[in-house]
């Protein structure tokens, strides 16, 4: 049996066959005639292909220089740099192109590079065409070397002033039968001593408060900005205060001394030493809003990326709503996720820390409202809310709020749910690294 024949060597055969034809002058002009438009067609097949190995090639070009962006604060030898970007291109390619002029601009932490190759055509090699050369070019920036502002929103509401730690919370309890510090309702005696409030018996007890632990926890991201921005030249960083509305303790500055001190200073009313009686979501982030404005895309400092960290339990709530009858409980809700749509809508990033809102079933409070039901709470009548498919409304709406504050975040990798003193500080650091180590391809 006769081995099958390639398309390409029965099209020249079929040729050949016309040109022996002397039958008349039609084959004559079919071959004369064929020719060209073979070559035409068979052209744009070949240029398929080298178009797809042209994305390929852009797409292993792209992957090399994310890669390597993200190494480019931890040396500052570009040739070594260069290096890796060739390692990380060669590992992901065949033989079939190479990589070509390799640009690194470690002041203003840029990458660019070419790669070309050639592609083997198959129908244009009836026109002697052997190869169609292909080249691509890239170039990546990261928001770590980007003109950045961070707005750092801590949730300041009596929720907050709940005991950061389970022996805390405990020795609350076993103090004054409460494992809130609130500064207000009913005093203490305890021995003979009386204590004003519940505030103030965690403060004779030294009770670290969640509060106190987001105060470490912005501490921590100020000291990576330094370290990112060691000239104070890119990165700015506000404060600002969430609660029945928004309070900016600080506008965006370059100096994170002037943070740190204002941070610690509890006339500016982020310590666990004032509270605000409310958190109201839709208020405060419509305010932020009109704070952050619309973002930039980092290549000036009048053009900023704009970063939105946000530190809290996720609760709609004021306290008057658990205390004055049960007609005001269902207010007691996760935010709606709407709402931080006021701020993504306008290329701002939001990332999302919820301090985890603790199960208290000892309280009756906590029973009424956060560890009732979504059902309970009629979440799209009394907020707009719209639930997660295939979530029950038979959840808990403590239960509900990571689904609320992951979809208020910009991508569920901005999102970290932290429980413990140790994980609220590590997990704003964690967004924040989290967010520096995202890239843009620019070209």
């Amino acid at each position: 049996m006769k081995s099958a024949l390639s398309l390409r060597d029965r099209i020249i055969r079929a040729l050949r066959s016309l040109g022996r034809d002397r039958g008349g002058n039609v084959a004559i002009v079919v071959a004369l005639s064929l020719l060209p438009m073979l070559v035409a067609v068979g052209a744009s097949f070949d240029y398929i292909r080298s178009y797809n190995v042209r994305q390929r090639m852009q797409s292993d070009l792209d992957a090399a220089l994310i890669a390597a962006v993200k190494q480019i604060n931890n040396t500052e030898d570009t040739d070594a740099l260069k290096e890796k970007v060739a390692d990380w291109f060669h590992a992901q390619v065949d033989n079939s192109y190479t990589l070509g002029d390799i640009d690194i601009d470690t002041m203003n932490h840029n990458i660019t590079a070419t790669a070309n190759g050639t592609v083997p055509t198959t129908f244009m090699k009836i026109a002697n065409i052997e190869t169609v050369p292909v080249s691509v070019a890239s170039a990546v920036k990261g928001p770590a070397t980007s003109y950045l502002n961070v707005y750092i929103v801590i949730d300041t509401s009596p929720s907050m002033l709940l005991a950061a730690t389970t022996s805390g919370q405990s020795a609350m309890y076993a103090g004054i039968k409460c494992q809130f510090a609130c500064h207000t309702g009913d005093s203490h005696t305890i021995g003979k001593t009386t204590y004003a409030t519940n505030y103030d018996y965690s403060k004779e007890k030294k009770i670290k408060l969640r509060a106190d632990v987001a105060g470490d926890a912005v501490r921590e991201v100020l000291d990576m900005i330094d370290e990112s921005d060691e000239n104070h030249e890119r990165i700015k960083v506000g404060l600002y205060s969430l609660g029945d509305t928004l309070s900016e303790v600080l506008a965006p500055t370059l100096s994170t001394d002037t943070a740190r001190t204002r941070l610690a200073d509890s006339s500016y009313g982020l310590t666990s030493a004032t509270s605000k009686a409310a958190t109201y979501f839709d208020v405060s982030l419509a305010t932020l809003k009109q704070k952050v404005g619309a973002g930039g895309d980092g290549t000036s400092s009048g053009s900023p990326l704009k970063l939105v960290l946000l530190l809290t339990d996720g609760v709609q709530s004021q306290r008057e709503w658990v205390t004055n009858g049960s007609k005001y409980w269902p207010k007691v809700a996760p935010l709606n996720p709407a709402w931080c749509d006021y701020l993504k809508n306008q290329s701002n990033t939001m990332a999302v820390l919820y301090t985890e809102y603790l199960p208290i079933t000892t309280d009756w409070g906590y029973n009424a409202t956060v560890g009732s039901t979504m059902a309970s709470a009629n979440w799209k009548s009394t907020w707009g809310g719209t639930m997660n498919s295939g979530v029950s409304t038979s959840i808990t709406r403590r239960d509900y709020i990571p689904y609320a504050l992951g979809d208020c975040a910009s991508s569920k990798s901005l999102f970290i749910s932290a429980s413990s003193s140790t994980e609220i500080t590590a997990g704003l650091s964690t967004l924040f690294t989290q967010y520096l180590s995202s890239v843009r391809l620019t070209q």
